[in-house]
């Protein structure tokens, strides 16, 4: 531990993968199927991170659950039947490689399903790059802590030796409620004053900067 970090944990959509694009367009498609009325586009990425169920409730406080189940459905439907499927940032396999090479041990933490979470790590090839994960289908969604000490319990790290990586406010409030620390990705979602709020270590403008400042850090 050179820096005081044994476990990076990342989030997945905005901070590996380039997929907010695609997750707006989905919840819009999805909208217009079920004839429902336009909702802004910065509404709709404010629940990228968000568990789908709690992304919907954040959508639409008022509408019923039939509602929501069946938009839920087209959501998926119109995700996963996008023309061009979403690509991991340009970097983020080779930086992923690099630190396992360096010894650190590597996780996800995500809003996404388990299901699609296998789907997109089987499509990059990363299946086998990380140590454990959690999906916000199995556990509490961001940014309750819950999804991270999981992961610390796995893997047997102490809160003060792991990092969370992540481009939204729940991912550093789900750090911080955890006692871990983080590192906010300024090429995400979320504006760098959301973010800030939540005392990052550092804001990374590309995924490609984690090594060499993890490398530059001593982690007091």
């Amino acid at each position: 531990m050179r820096n005081g970090y044994r476990l990076l944990v990342f989030d997945w959509d905005g901070t590996l993968m380039d997929s907010a694009a695609h997750i707006v367009a989905g919840l819009r498609a999805a909208l217009a199927d079920l004839g429902a009325a336009p909702i802004p586009e910065a509404r709709l990425r404010n629940v990228i991170g968000l568990g789908l169920r709690e992304a919907l409730d954040t959508l639409f406080p008022e509408r019923d659950e039939a509602f929501k189940h069946r938009y839920a459905g087209r959501y998926r439907t119109r995700f996963l039947g996008a023309p061009s499927p979403p690509s991991l940032f340009p970097g983020a396999a080779p930086v992923l490689e690099r630190l396992a090479g360096d010894g650190y041990l590597l996780a996800v933490a995500t809003g996404k399903s388990r299901q699609g979470l296998t789907r997109e790590l089987h499509a990059t090839g990363l299946d086998r790059r990380f140590h454990a994960s959690r999906c916000a289908d199995e556990t509490c969604s961001k940014p309750d802590p819950r999804m991270l000490t999981e992961i610390l319990e796995e893997l047997a790290v102490e809160p003060q030796h792991a990092l969370v990586i992540g481009d939204t406010e729940y991912d550093l409030e789900m750090a911080h409620r955890a006692g871990a620390r983080s590192v906010a990705a300024l090429y995400g979602v979320h504006e760098r004053g959301r973010l800030l709020r939540h005392r990052p270590e550092a804001c990374l403008e590309a995924i490609d900067a984690l090594p060499d400042w993890l490398a530059g850090h001593d982690g007091a």
